[in-house]
């Protein structure tokens, strides 16, 4: 159970929590297969077909651990590796990804994601965290937070605790006067409860808790989380 009177801030998960992760992340590879077509036709195909796009990210992965928590830095080397096996112009790594970022920054939000926050900023300071590499400001959201932290700048991801440290550290207050709300058991739950913080699961899709630690609370929904929270403020 929540202990309201505790909350000082917010940290806020994006993906999946605020915007469906998957429609957006197709629309972008689909972008980036189009640009590519006339210019390197074959490294194109490679985009266009998920199991060889998939192949090629497990490939960097296990070539470069170093950049796993970095997925611009990642994507850059699979697009780059992509034109390299397909004997095609390599120089078109860069510009290439800013056609699939460009897209990735086009989200469709769920239809409680901006009216919460527009709610959760006037009472607490909010700071997104996210292992992805969205920034709320390019996504239109940017009002909204006091400061946003990505696995991607911080050099690590969660479930680290040090990541949620950081962010409670952005957000002026302790770990443990921080609410920390995402979509992922793991990373966002049993990442937050392990840097000491309060959690709450978004839980949109009635899935089933299956681990022994628990959340704090669970909502279908942003707004339910603000009914959650009316009481404290």
């Amino acid at each position: 159970m929540l202990n309201l009177s505790k909350i000082k801030a917010i940290t806020l998960d994006l993906d999946d929590t605020l915007w469906p992760i998957w429609p957006t992340i197709e629309r972008a590879e689909a972008a980036l297969s189009d640009w590519l077509t006339p210019q390197a036709p074959k490294a194109a195909l490679v985009f266009a077909n998920a199991e060889q796009r998939l192949a090629l990210r497990q490939e960097v992965v296990h070539s470069r651990p170093d950049i796993g928590h970095d997925l611009g830095t990642l994507r850059r080397e699979v697009i780059r590796l992509a034109l390299r096996r397909m004997d095609e112009d390599t120089t078109l790594a860069e510009p290439a990804y800013a056609v699939f970022i460009a897209q990735r920054m086009r989200v469709n939000f769920f239809a409680d994601a901006k009216p919460a926050l527009a709610w959760l900023a006037a009472r607490f300071p909010v700071v997104a965290l996210s292992n992805g590499n969205a920034d709320v400001h390019q996504v239109g959201i940017g009002e909204f937070f006091k400061a946003g932290l990505s696995a991607q700048d911080f050099g690590l991801g969660k479930p680290d605790p040090r990541i949620f440290h950081a962010a409670a550290d952005l957000a002026g207050v302790a770990p443990h006067e921080v609410l920390h709300v995402g979509d992922d058991a793991a990373l966002d739950v049993l990442g937050g409860l392990g840097a000491g913080m309060q959690t709450v699961w978004v839980n949109r899709d009635d899935r089933v808790w299956t681990h022994e630690a628990q959340p704090h609370a669970c909502v279908a929904d942003m707004g339910q989380l603000c009914e959650l929270l009316q009481v404290r403020t």
